[in-house]
């Protein structure tokens, strides 16, 4: 049998600053490039076909940057077990080689069972760190100089004119066919590949990232103003060490220094959260504070009404409704408004988070495990230990979108409204309504809640709530173990 090298690429859609692509070649064997489509994941609630459109061309994208080589990844529908048991009928596999992933409770497991699988064939596996996320880390203990450490440290570049490339027909049954929505660009959403994801970052010293610190919570304005780096980070199509380096080399632009110290300050942050989500990932499933665990929700069937609203952006209140559609159509949606919705939900409503974390995974095109249930757990406010927002999403449109063009944009029905009304149209008298052809049923003069009412009831619940005895000791132990000491 011929002995040879597997590449897995899993959340790291890229062929620069790739250690186990590196690692793979430098071995010096023929190597094999796998991408897989897991059943089980194609049917995770979390994901939804915007991503693996996404995940498509980004593969696509690379499959065309490693022609010139005469090689490809090969693309495969198929469970990881299957894959490599037939790959152990036909060639000694001397190593597999991947990234560590930080992902969801059955990825985790899949790895586990991969690990089992592997020992038993005497295949070793090999997985290297992704970005600065440390695994089984109990401790922030210099954590801070251990990720600077890692940004500015070489990148791990392959050597592609001394690689031995191996193509089979071996996997041939198990190459996916990919749906027409897949195939098909979707207007008004990014699209994936690693060269989109450098021209988006080249983009954006052109001139538009000038505006970032600026107008990073504006809805609209942060469209072009933020980086939109986020699903080629989340996707692997760049590394964050270099997109790290190349914000480095721009660090003396002129009327650019406030906006790079923004962006950095969210590359450390990306890792940070992903790395507490890598050391309590338990946190998929309950409160990281389990303090929290009996928090008074409402429950079903008092929310179905309300969840579904939200859900569909019903829910009358015009910032709230303008965002999910948004997202909805676009998969983007700034840092903000993302805390803002999660906010309405869990304060406002009075929803669980648990019920709405799936659906918001599904609308994010940057969806990432690691940073999407720590981020979602810190605004529904059940941490224990970060300060509590309430995000009144009639306060926020007025500040964040003061000429109401956000929300116009995606609720056209308010085109004629002035700005001040179409931020709270409940207000609007009888009179107005008629004037401006706002229907008299029209559910935004009849937001499903009163939002400064509710908003006082959320306070009143979350203040008292983290006062309790079981919520302040759990937050010993979350500071121990999440906190970096010299923060």
């Amino acid at each position: 049998m011929i002995d040879i090298s597997v590449v897995w690429f899993k959340r790291d859609l890229r062929i620069t600053d790739h250690k186990p692509l590196k690692e793979a070649i430098n071995r010096g064997k023929p190597v094999l490039l796998l991408y897989l489509f897991e059943p089980f994941l194609l049917a995770d609630p979390h994901y939804d076909e915007r991503h693996w459109r996404f995940v498509w061309q980004s593969l696509q994208d690379l499959n065309s940057q490693l022609a010139p080589y005469q090689t490809r990844i090969y693309v495969l529908n198929a469970d990881a077990q299957r894959i490599f048991d037939t790959l152990a009928q036909h060639f000694s596999i001397s190593c597999v080689y991947s990234h560590q992933e930080i992902g969801l409770h059955n990825t985790f497991q899949r790895d586990k069972d991969i690990h089992q699988q592997l020992t038993q064939l005497n295949i070793p596996w090999l997985e290297y760190q992704s970005g600065a996320v440390i695994r089984g880390l109990s401790s922030r203990v210099d954590w801070d100089k251990k990720w600077i450490d890692f940004m500015r440290s070489p990148l791990d570049t392959p050597n592609f004119e001394q690689a031995m490339w191996l193509n089979t027909d071996c996997l041939d049954c198990f190459v996916i066919n990919p749906i027409d929505t897949w195939v098909n660009k979707h207007r008004g959403m990014q699209t994936g590949g690693p060269t989109l994801g450098w021209a988006t970052l080249n983009d954006f010293f052109l001139g538009r990232g000038k505006s970032y610190a600026y107008n990073i919570s504006k809805p609209h304005a942060s469209r072009a103003a933020c980086s939109r780096l986020s699903p080629y980070l989340a996707w692997g199509n760049l590394s964050l060490r270099e997109t790290y380096q190349t914000v480095l080399t721009h660090w003396q632009d002129k009327g650019f220094r406030r906006s790079l110290v923004a962006l950095v300050s969210r590359l450390h942050w990306h890792c940070h959260f992903i790395q507490k989500f890598e050391s309590e990932c338990d946190m998929e499933f309950r409160p990281v504070n389990q303090g929290y665990a009996q928090f008074p929700y409402r429950t079903f069937p008092e929310i179905n009404d309300d969840l579904e609203a939200w859900k569909s952006g019903k829910t009358g209140i015009p910032l709230v409704d303008a965002c999910m559609r948004c997202l909805i159509h676009t998969g983007y949606l700034n840092f903000r408004m993302r805390a803002m919705l999660v906010s309405v939900l869990t304060h406002h409503l009075n929803i669980d988070w648990r019920l709405g974390v799936t659906h918001l995974a599904r609308l994010f095109l940057d969806f990432e495990p690691g940073i999407h249930y720590p981020q979602f757990q810190m605004q529904a406010g059940v941490t224990g230990m970060n300060t509590i927002r309430i995000y009144n999403p009639i306060k926020q449109a007025q500040e964040h979108d003061p000429d109401g063009v956000f929300i116009k944009k995606w609720l056209p029905e308010f085109a004629e409204l002035p700005a001040t009304l179409a931020h709270d149209p409940s207000q609007l008298t009888q009179m107005e309504a008629i004037m401006y052809g706002v229907s008299e049923d029209s559910r935004y003069l009849h937001p499903i809640i009163d939002v400064n009412k509710a908003s006082a009831a959320a306070r009143e619940r979350l203040w008292s709530y983290q006062k309790r005895v079981e919520v302040r000791q759990e937050n010993t132990r979350i500071l121990a173990r999440h906190v970096r000491p010299s923060a």
